[in-house]
């Protein structure tokens, strides 16, 4: 993006940017406790709505399983999660507000109950979400003007990360500070005006890709972002039957896409049904690609911010106010006593 551009003079663009130096800056070692406590009972569930819990949540789970640490992962939604015993986990529970009923419902419940493992992310300090978890953990990020989350996602993941961090070694402690750089570089980039013409001009938008949280996340973010609707098609879920109610003129974002599957795609998607498909990844596609940086530890990361700064020039392109939604909240469903 064209930063001195006055159409790109928007708040959550402004946060969208910090994200870097929150990244550059982030504490790994303050995460520590949390992570001897994982070690310890040997199952960690993370839990939140929305934003905080699509990409940070399901991008440590998918962090653990490759790991091959001894450490079961879960995650849910906290009203879903009232339904399971919880008791020997770790539960672990994500709110940029510290306000969001459903996740505040359920670590009362559990701390009334006698849970002695409730750790709490947000980052507002003095809110609802403290007086159920201990310990709390208070975002470096700050407060977001913006009724889309951007800043504060990135760094519950972090902080989910550093917990893998603290138990073995982990790049991403040394490469924070070229994650940042590389950051501002992806979100600073100027897309090819053809990109962003196929998104701009698409009834609905698909985020296709790995279910670590950012092709989901990245569905939401267009709803928010680009007040288009959207879809989130999983793994290869999209050469699975959603071909039939495709139709010419909607776009196919790929994040890192199975390069064995890509064929198969150009020839049902895009040359069968007529969807414009368009790649995110750190290598040339048979697609038009958005091409991303590699660096160990924040592939799925800069996966993110790449989708940001597709929506954005998507939605700057579309005449849309970007701070001002006409319905969507900053607390989606504030907790009330």
């Amino acid at each position: 993006m064209n930063l001195t551009d006055s159409k790109y003079n928007f708040a959550l663009v402004k946060e969208m940017l910090q994200t870097a130096d929150v990244v550059a800056n982030f504490n790994f070692d303050q995460v520590k406790p949390v992570a001897d406590l994982v070690l310890k009972r040997g199952r960690v569930f993370l839990t939140g709505e929305g934003s905080s819990r699509i990409f940070p949540a399901k991008n440590f789970v998918y962090d653990v399983l490759r790991s091959g640490l001894a450490i079961t992962a879960a995650t849910d939604g906290s009203f879903q999660a009232t339904e399971y015993d919880l008791t020997s986990w770790v539960v672990c529970g994500a709110s940029n507000s510290g306000e969001t009923k459903e996740i505040v419902s359920l670590l009362k419940t559990l701390k009334d109950s006698g849970h002695k493992a409730l750790v709490g992310v947000t980052a507002n300090a003095g809110t609802k979400i403290f007086d159920v978890t201990d310990p709390t953990i208070l975002l470096s990020c700050g407060k977001e003007n913006a009724v889309a989350a951007t800043k504060s996602v990135v760094e519950q993941a972090l902080v989910y990360r550093a917990i893998l961090a603290n138990i073995r070694p982990c790049p991403c402690v040394a490469n924070a500070k070229e994650a940042g750089r590389l950051m501002t570089q992806i979100m600073e980039t100027e897309y090819d005006p053809e990109i962003v013409k196929a998104l701009a001009d698409a009834p609905v938008l698909y985020f296709a890709g790995r279910n670590t949280g950012v092709a989901e996340e990245l569905a939401l973010k267009t709803n928010e972002i680009t007040r288009k609707k959207s879809d989130y098609l999983e793994g290869t879920y999209l050469l699975h039957g959603v071909e039939e109610v495709m139709r010419a003129g909607e776009t196919c974002v790929l994040l890192e896409p199975f390069e064995s599957e890509c064929e198969k795609i150009k020839k049902l998607i895009a040359g069968r049904a007529g969807v414009n498909v368009i790649a995110v990844s750190t290598k040339d596609t048979i697609f038009p690609t958005i091409k991303i940086p590699s660096l160990d530890g924040y592939s799925q990361f800069f996966q993110l911010v790449a989708g940001w700064n597709i929506l954005v020039q998507t939605g700057v392109a579309l005449g849309v106010n970007l701070d001002k939604p006409e319905r969507a909240r900053k607390i989606g469903n504030a907790f009330e006593d």
